[in-house]
């Protein structure tokens, strides 16, 4: 198998968005959970995300998983490798995205990095290097108060460089405007002005789609999913992918088997899918202080859903209020309370799946990668959409057999969306 192009993806939910991304833009792809086992055959595809779960560890954890998935994906034959960030860019002080990103310059020679988690279609645009979400800036808007890492500057470069060795620069929107000849022109002058990285605005697809072009000569940018359109448009463009479609439809054939839902999200989109989904479903709501407390909860959980799945799909969810997290969170720490809450969901997805269950959907970017991590499923391949950012994805190499899952950043996906992924997942 030769690629095209090689993502390392910080979470597991980003991952899903950004190859459900390329592939709506041409590329067939697979993800991957970390670095795959030498025995697990790939199917033939133009691009790899290896899903890493990096983006709360410590600084130095994040720089070697990346490193070893960054050289991973060059000998799979990569020309460029796209570190995906979260379209919040959130991160604290000490990184993990600026450690990342000079790691990633310093494998590849020393080049500059192209930086922007812009992405219009989820509403998220950078201007003069603020971040905006759904123009609001995002130290005002309701993404600001994650619950890892909590995002109170809209200034990215600003973010960026308390992160970072080196100086970070921007290419305003006027650059951008002018073409590549100006954009390729002001990288230069930042590159001799000593900058590592360097922060672009995008408004518009157009600005991601010249910006991709731009990257494509690099050996590293890093981004959102947005930025990964802007890629995968410049690849087409280029001739260099194959005719063919994209293997949608093979990814969606029926498995079988029972249908569950497991969320520990607490944004507030989650929390309001949840009331939909009390209309037409059993739903458990867990005590998340109970959860901390010991196994008890787990294992009422996994009773109560024992004793309603073989009717229909059951919801089973951690998602709590968020003064109720910041309770906990100041009673048991904020590391300690997420940890707990997440070994506790992925233990219920593996019981669930022990009794059954082929056709999953789990919110939550750590949930999610907890859940995945704990089922020991090796690879994904990209299905179609079931919302903006989130595919359906059937497993790849899975000890379980075959399976059809949704992982949902906390964020993602409209009122209905659990109702509309099981009704996508036969």
């Amino acid at each position: 198998m030769a690629i095209l192009l090689g993502s390392i993806a910080d979470d597991y939910t980003g991952a899903s968005d950004l190859a459900n991304t390329l592939t709506k833009n041409g590329l067939r792809t697979v993800q991957t959970v970390g670095i795959p086992d030498p025995s697990l055959v790939l199917p033939d595809v133009d691009a790899v995300v290896v899903s890493l779960k990096i983006r709360s560890v410590p600084a130095s954890d994040a720089v070697t998983a990346a490193a070893s998935a960054e050289q991973w994906l060059r000998q799979q034959g990569a020309g460029h490798v796209l570190y995906k960030i979260c379209s919040t860019f959130d991160s604290t002080d000490a990184g993990n995205i600026g450690p990342v990103i000079e790691a990633l310059s310093d494998a590849a020679g020393g080049g500059i990095v192209l930086v922007t988690p812009a992405f219009p279609e989820t509403g998220r645009t950078v201007y003069l290097g603020h971040l905006f979400v759904g123009g609001q800036p995002l130290n005002e808007s309701p993404l600001k108060d994650h619950p890892l890492n909590p995002m109170h500057d809209a200034n990215l470069v600003r973010v960026l460089t308390r992160q970072s060795r080196n100086a970070v620069g921007l290419i305003d929107l006027t650059t951008i405007a002018a073409g590549l000849g100006a954009i390729k022109a002001r990288l230069d002058a930042l590159r001799t002005a000593g900058c590592t990285a360097v922060i672009a605005d995008a408004i518009f697809e157009r600005d991601l789609e010249t910006l991709g072009e731009v990257a494509l000569e690099t050996p590293v940018s890093t981004g959102a999913s947005g930025l990964g359109l802007g890629l995968a448009r410049a690849l087409v463009r280029s001739g260099r992918i194959p005719s063919g479609s994209a293997p949608t439809a093979d990814a969606i054939r029926p498995v079988g088997g029972l249908s569950a839902i497991v969320a520990g999200s607490c944004s507030k989109a989650t929390l309001h899918q949840l009331e939909v989904a009390e209309r037409s479903m059993p739903v458990l709501r867990l005590d998340p202080e109970r959860l901390l407390a010991g196994p008890d909860e787990i294992a009422a959980a996994i009773s109560w859903a024992g004793d309603r799945i073989s009717v229909g799909p059951v919801v089973i969810a951690a998602s709590a209020a968020p003064e109720t997290v910041s309770r906990l969170q100041s009673l048991y720490g904020r590391e300690a309370s997420g940890h707990a809450i997440e070994t506790a969901t992925s233990i219920i997805a593996t019981e669930l799946v022990e009794r059954g269950v082929r056709r999953l959907v789990v919110a939550g970017g750590e949930t999610s990668g907890a859940a995945v991590d704990r089922l020991a499923i090796p690879a994904f391949l990209i299905g179609p959409e079931i919302a903006p950012g989130v595919p359906v994805l059937r497993t790849v190499g899975n000890a379980q057999g075959d399976m059809l899952l949704a992982l949902k950043s906390g964020n993602f996906g409209g009122e209905d969306f659990f109702t509309a992924a099981l009704a996508m997942m036969h």
